[in-house]
């Protein structure tokens, strides 16, 4: 290795590209070598180049500010140097990942009819009680082929041996998937010479995949359905995705000012030619916002009596309203029962060890030990509301037992893992900085899942920082699954 690499260091944690000897893991050595071959100068025009696209391309972010309905639009922040995982273990990620979501798939319909998990005692009846997510207005609707979650994003995390764990599942409006393709488009303007000389597999076709099952999940089976994405408009954080992911699939990107309810119960677009009927709804709003007729009276994001066409089944809804109720952190610890209860598998990903502080017992534990755990809300997203035990002042820990004991149903624990890190230029230097990593599955009709081959790696940019939600001023890179050479 060149003098870059002998200043790398991992700190003990696992590293996707480097071992514990300092050589190139198998999959990665000739990416590791490639980047060994750079100079200093031709690594900065690589740099300057995907800066440039990222600009052209007009590839942003939105963060919120601190002041009330102030956004703040910033570049799309990349790195260069890809995350890579060889192909043999990504096929078994994508088994663990298809027998996941089959399981959350079963488990919300159960929870919208009979409830017979809730009534075996395999996931207790106050946890649903108390979901905030639940939608009693959805007992008894089967959405076409009983998928709740189409679309579900599920965040990877390696330990500190390399273990592949689940840390959460999003299944109300997981975002993020349009900058997997970006990051890749980038790359391949980038560093063109690397997608010659390596067995890469691509992640291109999400757009027609999205595509074919929402196609599959038009009601009245309709050969040529009209599918849109419905947005809460420019202002939202990622409206960049909204707007790409519809451009992508040639569909029409809506407000809710655009859609109508007739009294047919049917949904129609406003067009120029007149109102032209809606069948598949790809919306990224949140449940409470979808209807004022059902939800909050004074939203203006959503469409009066869209519930009322989707219950006829006159349109579908994706996701279907009242997924949301398996997006709950508390829930999420029952995961590995659930695919034990509907699949009679065991699970091929494990969670991360969970504390639930409804359970006195573990709340008892999680108090004691607060300056060693990471303490997440139940239905929070972004990185908000956590507290991160070992990173914390005394006053934020004594805070957060203070909202334990007060609300104890909304908190869980986990131990604070040493996340696996990747090689990350910093100032023209490479250092390692923890990531994550949101594969994204497609579940259709008939049983059929998709799966993106790799997906979105989130970077905590800080060095030590283990936060990589980009609302948090987090970065990305391409990830790579790549076939292995003899």
């Amino acid at each position: 290795m060149n003098e870059r690499w002998h200043h790398y260091r991992s700190n003990g944690c696992f590293d996707e590209l480097i071992d514990t000897q300092g050589r190139f893991r198998s999959a990665a050595r000739q990416v590791g070598e490639y980047f060994n071959r750079l100079t200093d100068i031709e690594l900065s025009e690589r740099i300057n180049a995907a800066n440039l696209a990222i600009q052209v391309m007009g590839i942003s972010f939105t963060l919120y500010s601190e002041d009330e309905g102030r956004s703040i639009d910033r570049a799309w922040p990349f790195d260069v140097i890809p995350r890579i995982i060889a192909a043999s273990e990504w096929r078994q990620i994508e088994a663990g990942l298809r027998q996941r979501v089959r399981a959350l798939n079963h488990f919300i319909d159960d929870l919208y009819h009979q409830q017979q998990i809730v009534n075996e005692g395999i996931v207790p009846r106050h946890i649903l009680d108390s979901s905030s997510n639940f939608r009693p207005e959805c007992v008894g609707v089967s959405p076409p082929g009983h998928i709740w979650a189409h679309i579900c994003g599920s965040d990877l995390v390696r330990d500190d041996q390399g273990k592949v764990y689940v840390l959460e599942d999003n299944l109300r409006v997981p975002s993020g998937v349009s900058y997997m393709l970006e990051n890749r488009h980038l790359m391949k303007r980038t560093f063109p010479e690397l997608f010659e000389q390596h067995t890469i597999l691509p992640v291109d076709d999400y757009p027609s995949q999205l595509y074919d099952m929402l196609c599959s999940m038009a009601p009245e089976g309709q050969e040529r359905p009209e599918i849109v994405v419905l947005t809460p408009g420019i202002y939202n954080s990622a409206y960049f995705e909204h707007a790409y992911l519809a451009q992508q699939m040639g569909t029409e990107l809506v407000e809710g000012r655009d859609l109508v309810v007739g009294d047919d119960d049917c949904v129609y677009m406003r067009t120029i030619s007149g109102h032209a009927r809606v069948d598949v709804i790809y919306r990224r709003i949140d449940d409470l916002f979808l209807d004022p007729e059902l939800f909050h009276p004074d939203s203006v994001l959503g469409v009066p009596g869209l519930m009322r066409a989707w219950k006829a089944g006159r349109v579908t809804l994706v996701n279907a309203p009242g997924a949301g109720v398996a997006d709950d952190k508390v829930v999420y610890a029952y995961v590995p029962d659930m695919v034990r209860y509907y699949l009679n598998e065991e699970p091929l990903i494990d969670n991360v060890p969970t504390y639930l502080c409804d359970d006195v017992e573990q709340r008892d534990y999680v108090l004691h030990h607060l300056e060693q755990l990471v303490v997440k809300p139940a239905n929070e997203s972004g990185g908000y509301g956590m507290l991160i035990g070992p990173h914390a002042e005394q006053a934020e820990r004594e805070q957060f037992r203070q909202l334990i004991n007060k609300n104890p149903r909304n908190y869980i624990a986990q131990p604070m893992l040493c996340l696996s890190t990747t090689p990350t230029v910093i100032e023209n230097r490479f250092e390692a900085r923890h990531i994550d990593l949101r594969p994204f599955i497609l579940s259709g009709m008939e049983g059929s899942v998709a799966i993106t081959t790799g997906g979105l790696t989130r970077v905590a940019m800080r060095r030590g920082s283990t936060v990589v939600n980009s609302s948090q001023g987090g970065g990305s890179k391409d990830t790579w699954i790549v076939e292995e050479s003899e």
